[in-house]
């Protein structure tokens, strides 16, 4: 598996991965706001955010270039670049539970480190979405925080986790 770039073509098929307004809302959180979802949704939020140079879409596919996955990396705050987030964190439903996940996240980790200098990534899952914390954790994030996300589908738990990147 190897990453690369996230390609406006990419759209379709991530949004083709979300198959239930509950997985849209345990992908985006409130970003959204709609179902189904279409690739010109995705591409019209990530527009403008990456237009900042603070914010990377990428795509995780296999060796024989199909897309298994896809996540995104961006600096939450203008003011410090130690410290990144993951969101939009995504697998293919044909690939899960068959340790493509995990592997991504190691990948994006290895990213992050390297090319954005960072010493410590955070995520939010939320507490339904018990499969994404059980591969976050095998990954080496773990919980530091909890808050409610009210969203047009009830009011949702989210663990914030970390991981912090020895040099």
């Amino acid at each position: 598996m190897m990453l690369r770039d996230f390609k406006k073509e990419d759209a379709q098929n991530i949004a083709g991965w979300i198959r239930s307004e509950e997985e849209l809302y345990k992908w985006s959180a409130d970003r959204f706001n709609k179902y189904p979802l279409s690739g010109s949704d995705i591409c019209e939020n990530y527009a403008s955010q990456i237009k900042t140079g603070r914010f990377y879409p990428l795509m995780a596919v296999d060796d024989n270039g199909v897309a298994v996955g896809h996540f995104i990396i961006r600096y939450p705050r203008d003011d410090d670049d130690s410290s990144v987030r993951f969101g939009f964190i995504i697998a293919d439903p044909s690939f899960r539970g068959k340790g493509y996940g995990k592997e991504m996240l190691r990948l994006g980790i290895e990213y992050a480190k390297e090319h954005l200098s960072a010493s410590r990534i955070d995520l939010g899952v939320f507490e339904n979405n018990e499969s994404a914390r059980h591969c976050y954790e095998a990954v080496g994030f773990t919980a530091y925080a909890t808050r409610e996300c009210r969203m047009p589908i009830g009011t949702w738990k989210c663990i914030e986790m970390e991981i912090i990147i020895k040099c």
